[in-house]
């Protein structure tokens, strides 16, 4: 019984890591961009939810802040591509990834100076009630991460697949110049790519804030998400949730039956053997570009 609570609790973690690289993967399938604020817009969008249902000036209910932060993540990350990243076109992915990651500290920092840096509880519905099947309890939030995951999932993989918008995304990755030459509009492409990356992550700080508290450097776990987004395949959002949750499974079993601190360690130890042994991915999507 201990096994199966310790692998419902390391799935939901994992779905979590998983919605996370989601974001990652958006980015890079349609921009070829990694984008290392992804956790930090994760953590921004939980704040922004946190600030619109628990603060007294807002107190809005739980299902209505949600959407709206949502929107207002979405408007953050159209916004930042339209004003800020068009204007490094032609630069390298280097000069990208440094200004993300210096996004990710901007960030924090103004996280931190609005909410401060204690731990805050999301007033979430989902937050202390439980699931019971059979002799298993789970908690609801766990449930709902899952399902929320999986859901999300599906979507977006048949959002690229099967819509002209998804589609025409992933022609403007592998080739701008010839997408831009068949009207597929690559900028504004781009602009809804990274909006879609912002409610993503709005997501997934929902659900990690409903199954415990956060603070500015929660964003901090995007670095296990890029990891989980490479172990299953940077190009895929399937491989995103199984990576995912591959790393949220490992955690708390090393932490139980591994040497101390050994939970901390092993899913970058498990990213470097498939660098080394599998740089692609478990689902690796590798596309030749068409010139």
């Amino acid at each position: 019984m201990d096994i199966v609570q310790l692998l419902v609790s390391g799935i939901a973690n994992g779905c979590v890591y998983g919605l996370i690289a989601l974001g990652f993967v958006l980015i890079y399938k349609a921009t070829e961009a990694v984008n290392f604020a992804q956790g930090d817009f994760m953590m921004l969008g939980a704040f922004i939810t946190l600030g619109l249902t628990n603060q007294a000036y807002a107190g809005m209910p739980f299902w209505l802040s949600v959407p709206l932060a949502m929107a207002m993540m979405g408007a953050f990350g159209y916004a930042l591509d339209a004003l800020v990243l068009r204007r490094m076109f032609g630069q390298s992915q280097v000069a990208v990834v440094i200004l993300t990651i210096a996004l990710g500290f901007v960030l924090r920092f103004a996280a931190g100076a609005i909410w401060g840096h204690q731990p805050i509880a999301l007033e979430s519905p989902l937050a202390g009630r439980d699931v019971r099947l059979g002799p298993v309890v789970l908690g609801a939030d766990e449930v709902a991460i899952v399902a929320v995951t999986l859901a999300l999932t599906a979507v977006l993989f048949v959002f690229f697949n099967r819509t002209r918008l998804g589609v025409a995304m992933q022609a403007a990755s592998q080739n701008q110049l010839a997408a831009y030459y068949m009207g597929i509009p690559v900028k504004r492409i781009h602009s809804l790519v990274w909006a879609l990356a912002g409610v993503v992550a709005t997501i997934a700080g929902v659900l990690f804030a409903s199954k415990g508290s956060i603070d500015p450097n929660t964003g901090l776990l995007g670095i296990k998400a890029f990891a989980a987004a490479v172990i299953g395949g940077m190009g895929s959002l399937p491989g995103a949730l199984l990576g995912g949750i591959i790393i949220g499974v490992i955690e708390p079993f090393a932490a139980r039956y591994g040497a101390p601190g050994y939970s901390q360690i092993a899913p970058y130890l498990l990213l470097f053997l498939m660098l080394v042994f599998r740089p692609h991915g478990l689902l690796a999507q590798v596309h030749s570009k068409k010139v």
